[in-house]
């Protein structure tokens, strides 16, 4: 029974570690680089995630694929098949059907001068607060070749696909002294100027681009909300057990000199 708690600790103390690395990995994820936005968590809420969806399939799929994902899956946000295929099909595919691109590599790196990504678990790749703000970050740049830079992302091969929801905006930077080095300057960004207006206000904008990453990270992991709630569970059942077997360990000892 003692070996048995021995191990119990022993098991605790690794989730707690693997959790803590797990933490500080995803904190530094952007370190050195521009400070990310703490996305809205809006996993649980199937509103979100069917609003995410539709901006994604008229924005981002033209582009970029989700091969790890049929549309049939969007039953678990709330949608029937009928609702996906009027809504969300916008192809001669059927709803069991990957989400896939007609664009081929060849005609992407011709295009882009790379394949773009597929986004099925580009959330998982960057972190749902990467994402928020590089969507929320563009500008113009007419040194680029698409005539479009990106705070998050700098020189990024991708246009602003969304510019008009957000309208045209301009980065504002000042040159600054480095403060490690006074004898050098560098560019501090200090913020944004309108240039022509969207057909979404700024709160507006940002609001569906935090349904967009629901949505990306829903794809990313579709049965995170039950994961994680077998995990509760789990962790339940062994607090529970380890109080019982302490108990045992108790009542089994007490007699014993």
């Amino acid at each position: 029974m003692k070996r048995i708690l021995q191990t119990l600790k022993g098991a605790t103390q690794v989730v707690v570690l693997a959790a803590t690395l797990s933490f500080g990995l995803s904190a530094n994820a952007n370190e050195g680089g521009f400070p990310l936005d703490q996305a809205p968590n809006r996993v649980s809420n199937n509103a979100s995630l069917q609003n995410g969806a539709k901006i994604f399939v008229n924005y981002c799929l033209n582009c970029h694929a989700a091969a790890s994902m049929r549309y049939n899956r969007l039953r678990d946000i709330g949608l029937t098949d009928q609702q996906i295929k009027d809504n969300l099909i916008l192809t001669d595919a059927k709803v069991g059907d990957l989400m896939t691109i007609s664009m081929t590599p060849k005609e992407a790196k011709a295009w882009f001068g790379k394949t773009p990504p597929d986004l099925s678990v580009e959330a998982r790749a960057r972190g749902a607060d990467w994402l928020y703000t590089y969507f929320r970050t563009f500008y113009k740049d007419d040194t680029t070749q698409t005539g479009w830079n990106n705070l998050v992302y700098p020189k990024v091969g991708m246009p602003h696909v969304l510019w008009q929801l957000q309208g045209e905006r301009a980065a504002k930077f000042e040159e600054r002294k480095d403060p490690h080095d006074p004898s050098r300057t560098e560019e501090v960004f200090v913020g944004f100027e309108q240039l022509t207006p969207g057909t979404m206000k700024p709160q507006e904008y940002d609001d569906n681009i935090a349904d967009l990453v629901a949505f990306l990270s829903w794809m990313a992991e579709p049965v995170q909300l039950e994961r994680k709630r077998l995990g509760v569970i789990v962790l339940l059942f062994l607090a529970i057990f380890t109080l019982l077997a302490w108990r045992l360990n108790k009542a089994y000892w007490k007699d014993v000199h």
